[in-house]
């Protein structure tokens, strides 16, 4: 099947009132696992890389694998930047073959925010990829500034942004305790900006019935990532136990750990799209 930018599989998603699993993968055998759950469940799926990946070499590796896996899958599939950090690394994820992109100016002052994402808009609109931006902030711990409707609808007439993550009380990486989602907010924000897709960051560890809520107000987009790469380090700790130090072909060893990491990438796809 052809790739798909993320505003071709959000649109609708958003206008349908489901959501679409967005998850990190960071090598080869996290990337296998994503495409065989999306076979396995028939649902869309955004694979996506965090930008170190694009500031490191392995991103520019990595993108034409996954877009033969993409167009080899039956399911759609949009590859994605997560959290791009300049308007240069969203220009190299364009043209290394991301059909979408995201710039996160989130810590910046709402100006620079909107001038580096309309020109990120602007650049990626011309290759036929869609964007992503950020207003509020989805902290790395426990604070974190809450995304202000009036805010969050200036920001999309000003830049033309095709999805806005917003921030709504989830925060990045696993929970102290659990998160208080706002969903009023949620709702408010959906309100000002009608059909327009909404992006949750911080999935991992927040509640599923919440997270099927904020669905159901306008969220299309549920981030995961620690929780995702988390099952695949502890599914190879587990099959490295039952070696106990005997040698195995690296490739053999990796089948089972993969297996884990598509269970588990296949129950978030379902959850999200709100099937059973």
């Amino acid at each position: 099947m052809a790739l798909y930018t993320c505003n071709e599989l959000l649109r609708p998603a958003r206008k349908q009132g489901v959501g679409v699993a967005a998850i990190n993968l960071a090598n080869y055998e996290t990337a296998a696992a994503l495409f065989e759950a999306a076979e396995q469940t028939g649902l869309p799926l955004i694979v996506q890389m965090y930008s170190r990946m694009f500031g490191n070499g392995k991103a520019e590796a990595i993108i034409p694998m996954l877009r033969k896996m993409a167009e080899k899958c039956s399911s759609p599939i949009a590859v994605h930047l997560d959290h791009g950090t300049s308007f240069e690394q969203a220009k190299a994820a364009v043209e290394w073959g991301c059909t979408s992109v995201m710039f996160d100016g989130s810590n910046l002052p709402m100006k620079e925010n909107i001038r580096i994402t309309k020109e990120v808009v602007k650049f990626a609109r011309k290759a036929g990829v869609s964007t992503e931006a950020e207003i509020g902030h989805v902290a790395m711990g426990d604070e974190g500034h809450l995304t202000v409707p009036e805010e969050a609808l200036r920001f999309v007439e000003e830049t033309g942004v095709d999805a806005l993550a917003i921030a709504i009380g989830t925060a990045h990486g696993y929970y102290k305790e659990t998160p208080k989602l706002d969903v009023e907010r949620c709702k408010a924000i959906a309100d000002v900006l009608p059909g327009l897709p909404l992006v949750l960051h911080g999935g991992t560890g927040t509640p599923l019935a919440d997270v099927r809520k904020v669905i159901r107000c306008g969220i299309a987009k549920i981030n995961v990532a620690t929780e995702y790469q988390d099952c695949f380090l502890k599914a190879t700790r587990a099959e490295l136990e039952k070696l106990d130090g005997k040698f195995m072909p690296v490739d053999r060893f990796m089948d089972p750990v993969r297996e884990k990491c598509v269970e588990h990438a296949a129950r978030l796809m379902r959850a999200f799209a709100l099937q059973a």
